[in-house]
């Protein structure tokens, strides 16, 4: 079950006693509980049949209390868990879910992990409740996640603009879509967003940014990578060494990966270098020509240097900025 399936069902007011949302990834999560608490009780009736109870704060006794009670003037009552998983006496839960009052929506919220399926209480959830699991979205997965929430929208975008947003926010659903909406804001609906559309309304650079900076010492444009550190430098809480690195650790490992999978088929290549579209798969040939094998493990090592620089290791009085341009120096002079 998807996000969009749960909430399309309570739309329907097809309606369960209980519910368990729980995974790693918070954002749908809160999009679900979001929904339970503005949408299912108007505002009339949410003055007194909405309650929401926090892990930490509260003991199984007070949640089947309050779970228990007949909602007033309403036909339903929703009570909601968050932080569930900050709750110690959870599992004496298991009575009341055996016998949920059905005029109570339950919604126990369970987040950055799962409730552990070998315990009584999970096998009991899994036949009486409804489990929605918001599983985590990788790096690699970012650009296809974030056309499909634009196309969600009505808006179209292209692979290498998808991947440009995805290289900077990185795999935070929600710091991503609060973006999108901005893009959603001030775009006609049909537009397909395009880089200028980035740098307006998001701030990212349409020519300095982490996607161009991987392209450059890739194809050994030396004028390119230095101009692009320059901007880093002058702009450096946007472009810290830490993210730099982690960028190029992540391009160069799949240079690396690219000597060893030779002339194999662009899918292949994709699926291997767990790229979102094989629309880059004709860059990393270009950059494993550019730099041949042991090349590319000196880059690797160099990169593994600088990663713990950036964490103090090692650092000695450079600052991140002459620690940047020593790195870049380096890695085009492999």
């Amino acid at each position: 079950m998807t996000a969009d399936n749960l909430i399309n069902d309570l739309k329907s007011r097809k309606f369960h006693p209980v519910y368990l949302l729980q995974g790693p990834e918070s954002y749908y999560i809160d999009q679900i509980t979001n929904y339970f608490e503005n949408h299912i009780l108007d505002e009339a009736e949410r003055s007194f049949n909405l309650m929401i109870l926090y892990g930490k704060e509260t003991d199984f006794m007070e949640v089947v209390d309050n779970a228990r009670r007949f909602p007033m003037m309403s036909e339903y009552q929703v009570v909601i868990v968050k932080e569930a998983q900050s709750m110690k006496e959870l599992n004496e839960l298991e009575a009341y879910v055996k016998n949920p009052a059905p005029s109570t929506m339950l919604v126990i919220c369970y987040k950055h992990g799962t409730i552990d399926g070998r315990t009584t209480f999970a096998r009991l959830l899994k036949e009486k409740a409804v489990i929605f699991e918001s599983k985590r979205v990788y790096d690699n997965q970012m650009p296809a996640w974030i056309s499909d929430h634009l196309a969600s929208r009505g808006f179209k975008i292209g692979a290498s603009e998808a991947a440009l947003i995805s290289d900077y926010l990185g795999a935070d659903l929600s710091k991503v879509a609060n973006e999108m909406e901005k893009l959603a804001l001030n775009l006609r609906t049909g537009h397909k967003v395009n880089k200028s559309d980035i740098e307006k309304y998001i701030g990212i650079s349409k020519d300095f940014n982490v996607f161009e900076l991987q392209d450059a010492p890739g194809a050994r444009n030396k004028e390119k990578a230095y101009r692009i550190i320059q901007y880093f430098i002058s702009n450096p809480k946007n472009n810290p060494l830490i993210m730099v690195v982690g960028a190029l650790f992540s391009y160069f490992s799949k240079i690396y990966l690219m000597h060893f999978l030779g002339n194999a088929p662009d899918r292949e290549v994709q699926k291997s270098l767990g790229i979102p579209n094989s629309y880059f798969v004709k860059n990393y040939r270009a950059a494993a020509q550019a730099f041949n094998r042991h090349q590319t493990e000196r880059v690797i090592h160099l990169l593994r240097v600088y990663d713990l620089k950036s964490k103090g290791v090692g650092r000695d009085s450079f600052t991140e900025e002459a620690m940047m341009q020593e790195l870049i120096y380096k890695i085009l002079s492999a």
